[in-house]
């Protein structure tokens, strides 16, 4: 049959959506028409009407579960059971049209406006939720309401209004909190939770028999303080189910207080029941709202704390899987948190890491250091990275970089610290080969400097010399005659002389002879003095005292340095002047050059300024110093170098060894 009628699968679906549309339109029908009978029961006297009309709320809340196309028929099934019920007790045709018109504003006032502001189903879980619903639900579709409803009482209109208006509003604090509270409550799971359902029938009972006995026994009239009773049993269904709790216990309240005052039971009832039936209404209200607000306030705190636990469920995960090892510490600089990367490291318990027992862990040479650089960090809120070793679950030390920063909540308040930790034994390996490699390319490259200086001094420069004298003793024995002969040959003797000097100052420039014989002072005084005659840049020279003697490494880093620095100014500043600044004290050097030039950006490199900063970072490295330079366009550079006297290659190497050991 499908092969014949593609479309056939498509009207059996369409038959039976129909089919459950037209069950459901019968069933709103069939629930108005009981609540509207339920509603009659509950009437004190005729002018008063009904003190308590659930029967427009179970409308609307059946409306907010389906979709908005077949809100026209449901509204229709409702408004005729409505007015079957009417016509049955024996209301006008006009006043069930001003009924009607009141019944259709009011449902398409609420079921629009909780659709659109609460995305089809109001969920109440905090006082910015509860107080929206208060006005579309408890004020606006009451007040709509009301407004036309009234015209349909023959009696005083603002009566009318005043009693129409508090009994829908009662309702909506009562019914369809009840209602919607239930099914959210089962749409989310908890039908599952048996125990649950076993405590709120335990609960809805024992308020069903206390309100029947407040509110309808025999007793009820003579003992006005029994209303009290309910009170305890009021707050737990607030706390314990939230909106869901809140709203049936208040409308068990309502419905029984009602049934009692129209069967001339309960503290509602007297001569002046027109003035009963509101003071009845505004108990009902003040009864609804506060444990509504209650229950607000209590859905709302469960569901930061769901939250809550989410996201440290969340967090716990990644956690666990990154491949870190993170900590958390708390205000009293103590760890209250490792994650499980960390403890598979250490192969200890979280009770041992917790608290002080993580420095156990830390290699004692590094410890101390380690706690004072997290005590200063800590005490200043402010992030820090530093270097240590930790203990592995085999024994072996490991080398780890530590980052953390502080932690502050929504307020700004301080909450601690959060740090990740990485194993960096293998790049500190790494550095170590690079940091040799490095040395010993340098050490080759000053012995080679030093070979090419001697060979030119030894050997080129005497020859040279030879050439000179032999065009000397030419241009003498040359007749004067020959004139233009001896000119050219005085002229190469001149040449000579110039490339004789250009290859001396080569070979100083290679390796510096004063740098072995006078120290390391006068060989950077005698450097600006060669940059200020040959290249008329005025470079300035100031030294303090040196009361010890300056390692050999030491001065020919320093003064390599001074070399490659003073070059830049001559090649890329274009300055007029330039300072340099040797200082001393008792644990090390410093060594400050400044210039008025162009000035560039520090941080790009410029390769064309031979081993330019690279060179000298590397340098300053290897004797366990510091380099800093500091540089804007047009206002000059300078550069700052400290090294301690204790950092010397033999000795850093000897240091090293100790500590791996």
């Amino acid at each position: 049959m499908d092969s014949k009628n593609p479309d056939s699968s498509w009207n059996i679906a369409g038959l039976v959506s129909r089919n459950r549309i037209a069950l459901l339109a019968c069933l709103v029908a069939l629930l108005s028409y009981a609540a509207a009978r339920l509603g009659g029961t509950l009437e004190i006297l005729p002018e008063a009407e009904w003190p308590f009309w659930p029967a427009n709320v179970l409308v609307v809340s059946v409306m907010l579960l389906v979709p908005r196309r077949i809100w026209p028929l449901l509204l229709a099934a409702a408004l005729s059971s409505f007015a079957l019920y009417n016509l049955q007790k024996g209301v006008t045709v006009d006043s069930i049209l001003w009924l009607a018109v009141a019944d259709t504003v009011e449902i398409l006032t609420a079921a629009f406006a909780l659709s659109y502001f609460f995305d089809n189903l109001p969920q109440l879980s905090g006082v910015k939720a509860l107080a929206k619903y208060s006005f579309f639900a408890g004020i606006l579709a009451p007040f709509t309401g009301a407004t036309f409803g009234a015209l349909a009482a023959k009696s005083n209109y603002w009566t009318n209004w005043r009693i129409s208006f508090l009994s829908e509003a009662i309702a909506y604090f009562t019914v369809m909190p009840a209602v919607l509270g239930w099914i959210a409550r089962v749409r989310s799971g908890l039908h599952h939770a048996r125990a649950q359902y076993l405590e709120a029938t335990v609960l809805f009972a024992a308020i069903i028999s206390i309100s029947g006995f407040v509110f309808v026994s025999r007793w009820s009239s003579t003992l006005p303080a029994l209303p009290f009773l309910l009170v305890p049993f009021l707050l737990w269904s607030a706390l314990r189910f939230g909106s869901a709790g809140a709203g049936t216990a208040a409308s068990i309240v309502a419905f029984m207080s009602v049934l009692g005052a129209a069967h001339g039971r309960g503290p509602f009832t007297g001569t002046a029941a027109i003035n009963n039936v509101l003071w009845l209404q505004l108990f009902l209200l003040s009864t609804a709202v506060p444990f509504m607000v209650l229950a607000a306030l209590v859905e709302g705190h469960d569901q930061d704390e769901k939250v809550l636990r989410e996201s440290e469920r969340r967090f716990r995960l990644v956690a666990d899987t990154a491949p870190v090892l993170i900590w958390m510490s708390g205000t009293d600089k103590k760890h209250n948190f490792v994650n499980k990367g960390w403890l598979d490291f250490t192969g200890r318990s979280m009770t041992d890491e917790l608290g002080d027992g993580w420095v156990s862990d830390v290699h004692l040479d590094d410890a101390q250091r380690c706690l004072e650089t997290y005590t200063a960090s800590f005490d200043a809120r402010v992030d820090f990275e530093m270097e240590y070793r930790l203990r592995r679950s085999d024994g072996e030390y490991r080398w780890i970089v530590d980052y953390g920063v502080p932690r502050f909540d929504s307020d700004g308040i301080f909450c601690g610290f959060v740090g990740s930790c990485v194993d960096i034994t293998e790049r500190k390996s790494s550095e170590k080969s690079l940091q040799a490699l490095t040395g010993r390319l340098i050490h080759a490259q000053e012995e080679e400097r030093a070979r090419i200086a001697r060979e030119l001094h030894d050997d080129f420069s005497q020859r040279l010399a030879l050439i000179s004298i032999g065009l000397g003793q030419l241009w003498k024995i040359l007749p004067e005659s020959d004139v233009e002969e001896r000119a050219r040959v005085h002229e190469i003797l001149k040449e000579t002389g110039e490339l004789s000097s250009d290859l001396h100052a080569l070979s100083h420039q290679l390796h510096s002879s004063k740098l072995e014989h006078v120290g390391l002072a006068s060989a950077i005084a005698g450097l600006c003095k060669e940059i200020t005659l040959k290249y008329r840049i005025a470079a300035h020279f100031t030294a303090c005292d040196l009361h010890r003697d300056i390692p050999k490494d030491l001065a020919l880093c320093l003064f390599r340095v001074t070399q490659e620095a003073l070059g830049n100014v001559v090649k890329h500043s274009r300055a007029s002047s330039a300072y340099v600044e040797l200082g001393a004290n008792e644990t090390g050097l410093s060594l400050r050059i400044r210039d008025d030039g162009t000035g560039f950006d520090a941080t790009t490199v410029n390769p064309n300024a031979g081993i330019g900063l690279i060179g000298m970072h590397e340098r300053i490295r290897l004797v366990g110093g510091r380099l800093g330079v500091t540089s804007e366009l047009m206002r000059g550079t300078e550069i700052l170098v400290e090294v301690p006297f204790h950092s010397s290659p033999d000795e850093v190497k000897a240091k090293v060894q100790t500590a791996g050991r």
